[in-house]
């Protein structure tokens, strides 16, 4: 997986946690009474795909366009190594707040589903600033867990733990040291909080590193509800049937917790494995392609065995825009329909509830092609399909520069009708775009597609976007602002157009 994630070759204060007392450390220093949750816990079985949460969608939007009721939300991290502060993606801007993907994760909790949170990832995890590695007091740790949780309200963390941050043997122990804190703390508040470990494998399951995190937890008190493994990118220049190994890694890792918890029942432990997938081409190239028909074995495999969660790398790969292109994050490079393997997953998930007062949402017409520089509409419609009326907030996204789309009026009682007024400026590049049109109801979130082919613009960039955590090797081209560039070596992270004449990229020229 990536995290912006790549190969994977192989201003906070002092806390405390309060756990017995019934309260939280907050980044502050300070301490607070922990706030009622409403969570509900998350299904016995549950499809939860990875959602890149760096690439500006909405993670709302994406799970009712795909029908993905629950995502697992990649990545928290820290900004530098040695800070105490998690953000998004390390991102500033992006804080554990309300302002940063709220509601969203309102909106997704509200339509049945909900959010696993995730901490670490590959960038993460070599950098230093998986959240365990970069801050050396537990407290402060344990302190960011739970002002995730009572944020957003969610019932279960991931912790992607991969490359150094496995090798890393006091960060180990310190998020294990935090997570009990943390379980401690649930427990004295009436919260039900789960924590599932993400880690790579062999085709015989977890490798030395990856079982030793587990048997620290052991070790430290820590419940793990979840052992997911990463049933991709082995690396290990074999013939792979991707489905079968995935069987036979899962194996191999009950079989290890049948040893680590030898109390539990085989029901038990297959109910505490997760298994994720990468659809299509993984990062070792297509020796290792993860098909439609893996898929529905490993769906039969999973139901069959009881296992806990089913995942895969990641939502916004579930398309066929790139057949043959290496592994990217947009696109699983093999030929197949837009959501195909989410479609295969989703029914795994069991438990979930309808909601009482339902809409649907359509755009008529629902495509249209303009000359760049001119602007055309669509009408928006909404109907009550169960229960009573709400009132439906409705959003667009999608836009690609150039591009603005609004909606008039921008909320509307079910079975109300609004206008989508989608305006392009002389410079737009030419292209077809998918818009995504979503509702939202105190009940009920759907999506649907508006897709826009602008004629006449900018000439579109045949070469696949540059993707920061994407790994290049020399000969490789990519589109960047407006121009096509040429890698002249490995590279990873370095922007086209910033490396200098003499540096990786070189520009090829205007699109």
């Amino acid at each position: 997986m990536r995290s912006r994630r790549s190969v994977r070759a192989l201003f906070t204060s002092a806390v405390v946690a309060l756990a017995a007392a019934g309260l939280t450390a907050t980044g502050l220093g300070t301490a607070q009474a922990a706030e009622p949750s409403t969570a509900a816990p998350l299904p016995a079985r549950v499809f939860a795909p990875y959602f890149e949460s760096w690439t500006g969608e909405s993670p709302a939007a994406l799970a009712a366009q795909s029908g993905a009721k629950h995502l697992t939300m990649a990545f928290l991290q820290t900004a530098t190594a040695g800070s105490c502060t998690a953000l998004w993606n390390g991102n500033p801007a992006t804080p554990i707040a309300a302002s940063s993907f709220g509601s969203d994760i309102k909106a997704i909790q509200a339509a049945g589903g909900d959010v696993i949170p995730s901490f670490g990832g590959y960038t993460a995890d070599t950098t230093g600033t998986e959240i365990a590695d970069s801050c050396t007091d537990v407290n402060q740790i344990a302190a960011v867990y739970e002002k995730v949780i009572t944020t957003y309200d969610v019932s279960r963390l991931d912790m992607d733990i991969e490359v150094d941050s496995l090798d890393n043997a006091a960060g180990v122990d310190r998020r294990n040291k935090a997570i009990k804190i943390v379980q401690d703390w649930a427990a004295a508040n009436g919260r039900q909080v789960q924590f599932s470990y993400t880690l790579p494998t062999t085709t015989k399951g977890l490798a030395a590193s990856g079982l030793a995190v587990l048997k620290n937890a052991v070790t430290n008190g820590a419940r793990v509800d979840v052992a997911n493994i990463m049933t991709f990118d082995y690396y290990d220049n074999a013939t792979h049937n991707m489905a079968n190994d995935t069987e036979t890694a899962a194996q191999g890792l009950y079989n290890q917790l049948a040893k680590l918890y030898p109390a539990k029942t085989p029901a038990q432990l297959w109910g505490m494995i997760g298994v994720t997938e990468m659809p299509g081409v993984d990062d070792f190239g297509p020796a290792e392609t993860f098909t439609l028909a893996n898929a529905t074995q490993v769906y039969n495999w999973a139901v069959a065995k009881g296992i806990n969660t089913l995942s895969f790398w990641a939502l916004q790969r579930d398309n066929g825009s790139c057949p043959g292109a290496p592994a990217g994050d947009s696109c699983s490079s093999i030929p197949q329909n837009t959501w195909d393997f989410t479609h295969i997953f989703a029914p795994f998930t069991s438990g979930t509830t309808t909601p009482a007062d339902d809409f649907s949402l359509t755009a008529t017409p629902a495509n249209g092609s303009v000359t760049a520089g001119s602007s055309t509409t669509s009408t928006v419609k909404t109907a009550v399909t169960k229960g009573q009326a709400k009132t439906v907030a409705l959003s667009v996204s999608g836009a690609p520069a150039g591009v603005t789309a609004t909606l008039s009026p921008a909320s509307v009682t079910a079975g109300g009708s609004s206008t989508l007024t989608v305006n392009t400026t002389a410079a737009t590049v030419s292209g077809t775009y998918t818009l995504n049109i979503t509702g939202t109801s105190p009940s009920a979130l759907h999506s649907t597609p508006y897709v826009l082919t602008v004629t006449g613009g900018t000439p579109q960039c045949t070469a696949a976007p540059w993707a920061k955590a994407t790994v290049y090797t020399g000969g490789q081209q990519v589109s960047h602002k407006g121009h096509t560039w040429k890698a002249k070596w490995w590279t990873t992270g370095e922007e086209p157009g910033t490396t200098g004449e003499w540096g990786v990229w070189q520009d090829l020229g205007a699109c």
